[in-house]
């Protein structure tokens, strides 16, 4: 269901996007509209691929991106008319989790993600002995982020090498609290998904630190932000349309979100840009308001 925050009509916000980003755009929204009552953000999560299709048919202001948009998706909103404004708002890392049952493994390598991910694995990986021959035979039940999910983009491009390549013998949504139900309610699970949705859950899941050859790591403020918890930290986006900034209301929480964004991040389990990305972004901001609205600010 969507979020919609705010009291008056007078004029309406549309997020929607990446179910990561989600988390940061419903924080936000809401201390925003505490303080705007008249303007009326409603926040969804269609998952980054169907955000920005929903940009390009002009359908949504914002869409919160947990990858890069891609050359296909840009053409997709060129094609349109649509430009976009492009701000970083977060960092990320992808927490590998298993059910509290699991007493088995604490540590998972990349190569285990991959033998465990890929496309042949299908049919073959069907029990966690089947990744490592001292954990038990008990039967492997995968979740993770569906299609249209920039996270899903994301981990199969870093774990197994190319976009969308893996098997597909897996519990999809694109829908992260799912995805938290489905590996608290299943002792053999594996899922992936972003660090926030495992940080409000932490008392139904089990964090595994990940080896990518220089030893476990978990996914930290401080691991995630200088990139030693690889591969698996990556940076999270706002796309905004830029013919959107003309209008006040989405000026306003454009405006408040790249402001805002440091002190909420950590409150949702993300990590704070740095003050030079958040100069970049209030930069970016400024140089693509109209000119006549940035003269009424």
């Amino acid at each position: 269901m969507p979020l919609a925050l705010g009291c008056g009509r007078t004029e309406v916000v549309a997020v929607d996007g990446s179910s990561t980003v989600y988390l940061m755009s419903a924080a936000v929204a809401e201390t925003f509209c505490g303080a705007n009552p008249n303007v009326h953000v409603v926040v969804s999560q269609s998952g980054t691929g169907g955000g920005f299709k929903k940009l390009a048919a002009g359908e949504i202001d914002v869409c919160g991106a947990s990858r890069e948009i891609t050359e296909a998706e840009a053409d997709a909103c060129r094609a349109a008319g649509i430009e976009l404004v492009p701000l970083q708002i977060a960092f990320d890392g992808l927490a590998v989790v298993a059910n509290p049952q699991n007493d088995w493994c604490d540590v998972i390598t990349v190569d285990q993600l991959k033998t465990i991910w890929r496309a042949a694995s299908a049919g073959v990986v069907e029990k966690w002995s089947d990744v490592n021959p001292q954990w038990p035979d008990e039967p492997l039940k995968l979740y993770g982020p569906g299609d249209d999910s920039g996270t899903f983009d994301y981990f199969t491009k870093v774990i197994n090498g190319q976009e969308k390549s893996g098997r597909r013998d897996y519990s999809a949504s694109e829908n992260d609290n799912a995805l938290v139900t489905g590996v608290a309610g299943d002792k053999g699970a594996l899922g992936y998904f972003g660090l926030g949705y495992y940080t409000e859950n932490k008392e139904k899941l089990k964090l595994l630190a990940v080896d990518a050859g220089d030893g476990p790591m978990i996914p930290t403020p401080e691991t995630v932000r200088d990139g030693s918890y690889h591969p698996l930290s990556r940076p999270l986006y706002i796309y905004v349309r830029k013919s959107s900034l003309a209008r006040p209301g989405v000026r306003a929480f454009v405006n408040y979100y790249v402001n805002e964004a440091d002190k909420l991040a950590p409150a949702v389990g993300y990590v704070p840009v740095t003050d030079e990305i958040t100069q970049r972004s209030r930069e970016q901001l400024w140089e693509a308001v109209p000119a006549r609205a940035a003269a009424r600010n």
